[in-house]
């Protein structure tokens, strides 16, 4: 077994390479779900805008952009010299075909933005919006508008094939339990070194670092908290660990039991997310009070929660709220029916489960019954969309556009037509809606940095949502590759500066 470690990768072996992910992905179909991020992960798909280590948008698939004078107009000069992985040159039109498809296969891209025109001569594309959009770079980065040749799927099933893209890999084979990629000989931006790339889905993660141990996975993506101290041996493993852009919170049903200001306000104080943080999850996360994580400039510090934890209060609110318990069982009953919640949890991140686990034990001890469902993560977007929890509990990157509108906004800004079905809870406060529509238009940042400040308390003070903490992220390898590079925005896994060790 000793050659199964970090330094142990045979030299026969320099030719592939294998990664231990988690993958919540059942086709590689784009525009479906949010499979989008796992064709970029897989580096088959590229975008026209990509971020860097600190967020900012830089250029990728469009080599540059500017805003017309009226801010309802812009323009991007489309890199010259890439080509699909087929060997078709990429240029304005296709760019502007592929966007068009993300837009007509999900309802999502509209809360992106809205477009009048797309414009293609040459490699200059322009994108004529409805309104000002003051974060169209940034927009255009999230892996739904990643680039396909839409003309090559009339010969290619995208969804079990996967699609034609630009990135350094393309698709050999994919079920969810495995994927293996193959190198495109078109890539236009370096040398790629793996003639192939085999990607198991290991989404349990105490056996993904199993797998990284053995020396059955080269790297592998985001290892539990818990099992870092694992890889510490330097001449084994190198660690790259940051804090994340995710927020770990538990979406809040307005319309079933937690509805009732009080009796929400109470479920929430009564939960000790100081303790669910520094002792239950060894202090790995940060604890939680706002939707956008103090990894971000947008006043963590500032943000006054008014349910943090608090026994006593929680028990006053839900006397005051009427919730009695008459039968001497310890859950509280009101009109006949008992203070009964639904959690639904999907465990293919650790933590979930525990932090469920510990709200279920300390709601109980003010008269809750919290009762654990289980469920495929594929269950919930569609269970976020259609409000089929009481709470609903999510790792969610909150600023993949790169700042958190998008995310604010599908969560917490209301739902009445239907033109914001990422917002299922039934939440509603229509000065918050006042708030977003003054950020969706605003382009001075200290503007736009205070706008989203005042629109996260106003969140916390009504209970809109659970929050629980802030986890870092990370990719840990084996010694025998370099180049392995966690990136906040959690987009950019396997690339072509991923190869084998230099000795």
């Amino acid at each position: 077994m000793t050659g199964c470690g970090g330094n142990g990768k045979k030299e026969t072996d320099k030719k592939t390479l294998k990664m231990g992910v988690t993958n919540f992905a059942d086709s590689l179909e784009p525009t479906e779900n949010y499979f989008g991020w796992v064709v970029m992960r897989y580096g088959i798909g590229e975008s026209l805008t990509k971020f860097d280590e600190k967020m900012n948008v830089t250029p990728w698939l469009a080599e540059s952009w500017q805003i017309s004078a009226d801010h309802m107009a812009w323009t991007l000069k489309i890199r010259d010299g890439v080509k699909f992985s087929n060997g078709k040159p990429l240029d304005a039109a296709a760019v502007k075909a592929s966007l068009e498809r993300s837009f007509a296969k999900n309802k999502r891209a509209v809360t992106f933005f809205k477009y009048n025109e797309i414009k293609a001569e040459g490699q200059t594309l322009t994108i004529f919006t409805e309104k000002p959009e003051p974060n169209m770079p940034g927009f255009l980065a999230d892996p739904l508008f990643l680039i396909v040749d839409v003309s090559a799927e009339a010969s290619r099933n995208f969804a079990k094939e996967g699609p034609i893209g630009t990135g350094p890999y393309m698709c050999q084979s994919f079920v969810k339990d495995k994927a293996v990629m193959v190198k495109n000989p078109h890539y236009w931006d370096g040398e790629v070194p793996y003639e192939t790339v085999e990607i198991p889905s290991i989404d349990d993660p105490n056996t993904r670092a199993m797998a990284l141990q053995s020396g059955e996975v080269d790297m592998a993506v985001n290892i539990a908290a818990g099992d870092i101290t694992l890889f510490n041996d330097k001449a084994k493993f190198h660690i790259d660990r940051i804090s994340s852009l995710r927020t770990v919170l538990a979406r809040i049903n307005q319309k079933g039991i937690l509805g009732d200001a009080k009796v929400r306000a109470a479920f929430i104080s009564a939960c000790d997310r100081k303790v669910y943080n520094e002792v239950i999850l060894k202090g790995t996360f940060i604890e939680g009070k706002a939707p956008v994580p103090p990894s971000m400039d947008y006043g963590f510090d500032q943000i006054q929660d008014p349910n943090s934890y608090n026994f006593e209060r929680a028990k006053q609110l839900l006397a005051e709220a009427g919730w009695k318990d008459t039968d001497g069982d310890g859950i509280l009953e009101k009109a006949g029916k008992k203070l009964t919640v639904d959690f639904v949890v999907y465990n293919s991140r650790a933590e979930l489960p525990i932090y469920a686990e510990a709200v279920q034990a300390d709601t109980k001890k003010v008269g809750f019954d919290v009762k654990i469902k289980t469920v495929d993560y594929n269950l919930i977007d569609k269970m976020g969309i259609n409000g089929e929890y009481d709470l609903l509990i999510s790792n969610i990157t909150t600023a993949n556009t790169g700042d958190p509108e998008i995310f604010l906004n599908w969560y917490w800004r209301s739902n009445h037509s239907g033109e914001n079905p990422q917002n299922g809870s039934g939440y509603s406060n229509p000065a918050l809606d006042d708030k977003f529509a003054q950020l969706s238009i605003e382009f001075d940042r200290q503007k736009r940095r205070q706008l989203i400040i005042d629109i996260q308390q106003m969140i916390v003070n009504d209970g809109a949502a659970l929050f629980f903490g802030y986890p870092e992220t990370n990719i840990i390898s084996s010694t025998s590759i370099e180049g392995a590079k966690m990136y906040p925005s959690d987009y950019y896994w396997l690339t072509n500066k991923i190869k084998p060790a230099k000795k």
